[in-house]
């Protein structure tokens, strides 16, 4: 690989999602083993996040036609503050309840602020196949939408079943709408292939 490709490659959104998914795995890794604490698993998860929007502004700059529309830079935006706003309500979240026990009211309102940020990430989906205005991009966001719920959903009914039958551990429901993102990638990665565009990030 000339320094070209290389080049050509620091700029691809596989390059940048592969690094998204390898941060993202080496600070769970060190937190499920308790090689870091809360506190420091909290700090690391800013690299994953600053790759993810890399790989998001690196995705919004290749649309089917070479240029970026305005509702994939809206998009981007409202990713960006919905993301921005998870990072932070769950960082407050974890300050709280480190150090105090307060009444049960305050703790449904502290474990639901993250949800509403998730939330807000789909809302911004759904609001760019409402105004993608090219029909080629907006069936291709479709389809990667379809193609993660179905993963989601597929994991969500195996594992279920799994547990269920004492084969796997109990796992926390919001790793599911982890894996519906996950399930955007793969679906991004499929309209590439089969497409020649990406979709949406």
């Amino acid at each position: 690989m000339n320094a070209q490709q290389k080049a050509g490659f620091t700029k691809s959104v596989p390059f940048w999602t592969g690094l998204t998914f390898a941060a993202f795995g080496a600070v769970m890794g060190l937190a499920l083993t308790d090689a870091i604490n809360t506190s420091t698993t909290l700090i690391l998860m800013i690299v994953p996040a600053a790759l993810f929007f890399q790989a998001m502004r690196v995705a919004g700059n290749k649309s089917a036609c070479g240029a970026k529309g305005e509702a994939q830079r809206r998009y981007i935006k409202r990713v960006a503050i919905f993301s921005s706003a998870y990072l932070l309500v769950f960082a407050f979240q974890v300050m709280v309840l480190k150090d105090t026990d307060p009444p049960i009211a305050m703790r449904a309102g502290l474990a639901v602020l993250p949800g509403l940020a998730l939330i807000g990430i789909f809302w911004a989906i759904g609001r760019l196949i409402i105004e993608e205005t090219d029909e080629f991009m907006r069936m291709l966001i479709v389809r990667q939408a379809l193609i993660a719920t179905a993963l989601a959903l597929s994991f969500a009914t195996i594992w279920g079943f799994l547990e269920a039958s004492n084969v796997v551990p109990h796992i926390d429901a919001y790793w599911f709408a982890v894996s519906w993102f996950f399930g955007q990638f793969v679906g991004a990665a499929s309209n590439k292939i089969s497409y020649g565009s990406w979709g949406a990030l």
